[in-house]
């Protein structure tokens, strides 16, 4: 008296469903490790990079005082320093804005991070 349900638990069915289940949560697992390295590896490059940026502005607002100074002392003025380093800024800002296209930032951004996905991807495909 067999039942057809009896012929589908074999135990050679029953060790495939449990590899089967085994590699699905490996893979869960593998995709959950990898998505947690990605972020740790985004926060630590962002916490680098927001650093790196505070200390860079630090450096360049002390430089500009400095230069200002400096300025004043060389033209024994109070104010002619700071005006002349302020009209360099403005000269920088007005090369910006009319003569450097966003399409350079945009092929810097492209060699940056072309491929990310596939070079960071460990698996064998």
């Amino acid at each position: 008296m067999a039942n057809d349900d009896d012929a589908t638990k074999t135990p050679r069915n029953d060790s495939l469903i449990g590899n089967l289940m085994g590699y699905l949560d490996t893979r869960i697992d593998l995709v959950r490790l990898e998505t947690q390295e990605k972020v740790k590896n985004a926060f630590v490059g962002t916490a680098h990079g927001l650093t790196m940026a505070i200390i860079g502005l630090l450096f360049l607002v002390f430089l500009s005082i400095f230069a200002g100074l400096a300025l004043n002392a060389a033209f024994d003025s109070s104010y002619w320093g700071f005006g002349i380093v302020a009209a360099i800024y403005l000269l920088l800002l007005i090369v910006f804005i009319v003569g450097v296209d966003k399409k350079l930032f945009q092929g810097l951004a492209d060699k940056m991070l072309s491929n990310t996905i596939y070079k960071s991807d460990k698996r064998q495909a």
